[in-house]
């Protein structure tokens, strides 16, 4: 399979690539500074742009890529509108080349039907409405898009993330529900490559846990 990475040389953009390869997948990188890749591999290659550019993501986006992978995040110091913006252009390319399947990993505090909030969980969105609201605002928004974007997406929520090593063991659930505070980012990888064959959670956007 033929994948373009948004994120790809993100901390969890790392080790995802690094998995798919592994898998014998083919994997476009869609990077802002090459030199922050350090992978090196046959079936690797960079595309070199901004997000915010709606024509270097249409040219990452060729028509015979397979799927789409987002880990792209936004920070305290990333313009308000970035990930909108980014999902955004990226939706508008996977719909022009006739891409269908997006697998795009956002925050679990973004809210879903399904979920069933504890007082943890409450009180965990409530300090991140204090510290960050621009950064929910945003997580929130992009998957609003994707939900709306007619694509076959799958929505890979996450808790805080760590650097812990592989371990193959998670829970999948939502919040509140068969759920934890913390996931490595090589277990995150995982989850998400399987989602490019499998329609278990197509159009779902459950939460991924250690």
């Amino acid at each position: 399979m033929k994948i373009v990475v948004f994120g790809a040389t993100g901390r969890t953009g790392i080790p995802l690539v690094q998995q798919a390869l592994d898998a014998g997948h083919e994997v476009i990188g869609f990077v802002r500074d090459p030199a922050k890749m350090p992978i090196q591999h046959a079936r690797l290659s960079l595309a070199q742009g901004d997000v915010m550019d709606a024509a270097a993501v249409d040219r990452a986006i060729s028509a015979d890529a397979d799927a789409v992978i987002s880990t792209l995040g936004a920070t305290n110091r990333s313009p308000s509108d970035m990930l909108p913006a980014a999902v955004g252009h990226i939706l508008k390319a996977m719909q022009r080349h006739g891409i269908k399947r997006l697998v795009f990993m956002t925050g679990a505090g973004v809210d879903m039907p399904q979920d069933r909030p504890k007082l943890i969980n409450h009180l965990i969105k409530f300090a991140l409405m204090t510290l960050a609201r621009a950064v929910a605002q945003q997580s929130e928004e992009a998957t609003r898009l994707v939900q709306n974007s007619g694509l076959d997406w799958v929505i890979v929520r996450v808790p805080r993330l760590n650097d812990n090593p592989f371990s193959g063991r998670y829970r999948v659930g939502w919040v509140g529900v068969n759920t934890g505070p913390n996931l490595s980012r090589a277990d995150a990888a995982d989850f998400i490559l399987k989602q490019l064959h499998s329609d278990e959670y197509l159009h779902q956007a459950p939460v991924i846990s250690n």
